[in-house]
């Protein structure tokens, strides 16, 4: 039998337990899981028959062989870093870190170490984007003319949640951002955005807004819009619409998608999805089997920290023009010198 390869989980909430559960029905996983909430993390190995570490230090100088970070996103960066100082392969929930800098020394770390980093953007592992992309990879839409682009969540994060999340572009439509790359293989160039408070007035608190737009301009020429919603009565709302002169296409409407028809004899809708696992589960499974085969066999990296940093400058490009309230290139904010009140 060959030896099990030891994978950490450092985070067990919600999306860390789900990873942790996925690599526990992978064949030949060696589990160890630790949480900043010590009763959490001894709750999910019991479960799941893992290891519990005492911290994620002493798990990632322990000889694991590779690390899944579900952390909250401050500490994603100096894991990153960690696991870079340690050799340690990584998987890490995004955005990797909330502004360019901090994202660009641990590439430099990581790039150094010579590790594999997978980031995770499930999306692109989910098979309605995954036909999106061969269906505008082999032109059978035509010359793209325009796309739209939509996250809702069905009711807001927690207020403690939302005062360290960076804003609604980069902790919920940095997905869209790198969605519209992965799907359209194209670069964002410009974005131009506006945001309200329209349902839950403490976002003001933060300087954040639940509801926001924006309007994006491709590489190829080709206009993009993106809506984000931290509320929606009907449940998780998350489609991407690709409109070409030879066919139209859409991600993400099937019976159970939060939207009600009012047209005469329109089918009636069942029970939209609750939330993003509900809506991605096995895309979430399938990232983390793909960074596992990468560990192993050196296959290629799903999604790499440069993807990371190109959906993260459209979201601080994104926030600063909210700010500014004018159009913004990306190469603006590439290497985060502009002041923000330009």
């Amino acid at each position: 039998m060959s030896t099990p390869l030891r994978v950490g989980v450092v985070g067990v909430g919600r999306v860390g337990a789900l990873h942790a559960e996925t690599l526990r029905r992978i064949d030949g996983i060696s589990l160890f899981v630790v949480d900043a909430d010590p009763l959490r993390a001894a709750e999910v190995a019991g479960a799941l028959g893992a290891t519990r570490a005492r911290t994620a230090e002493s798990l990632l100088r322990g000889g694991i062989d590779a690390v899944v970070i579900a952390t909250s996103t401050q500490a994603h960066a100096p894991l990153l870093s960690l696991a870079a100082r340690t050799g340690v392969p990584a998987f890490c929930e995004k955005p990797v870190a909330l502004e360019l800098p901090a994202l660009a020394e641990v590439r430099r770390a990581v790039a150094a170490a010579g590790i594999p980093v997978q980031v995770g953007f499930q999306r692109r592992f989910d098979p309605g984007y995954r036909a999106a992309r061969e269906a505008v990879a082999s032109n059978r839409l035509g010359n793209l003319l325009l796309l739209r682009a939509a996250t809702h969540d069905p009711a807001p994060p927690s207020e403690a949640y939302i005062a360290t999340s960076g804003g609604i572009f980069r902790d919920l439509n940095i997905h869209d951002f790198d969605a519209i790359r992965f799907v359209t293989g194209e670069e964002i160039v410009e974005v131009y955005a506006d945001g309200a408070v329209r349902a839950t007035e403490w976002f003001a608190r933060h300087d954040d807004v639940d509801a926001a737009v924006a309007v994006l301009r491709l590489s190829g020429g080709a206009r993009g819009i993106v809506s984000g919603a931290r509320q929606d009565p009907l449940g998780y709302d998350v489609r991407l619409e690709l409109f070409g002169a030879a066919d139209s296409i859409v991600v993400g409407v099937d019976s159970r998608s939060p939207i009600r028809s009012v047209e005469p004899g329109a089918p009636r809708r069942t029970v939209g999805y609750r939330n993003f696992t509900e809506r991605f589960e096995q895309a979430y499974r399938d990232e983390i089997a793909a960074f596992v085969q990468t560990v192993r066999s050196g296959s290629a990296i799903a999604c790499s920290l440069e993807d990371a940093e190109a959906a993260l400058a459209v979201a601080v490009a994104a926030e600063r023009s909210r700010r500014v309230r004018r159009p913004v290139r990306i190469e603006e904010v590439a290497l985060a010198q502009t002041p923000l009140n330009s």
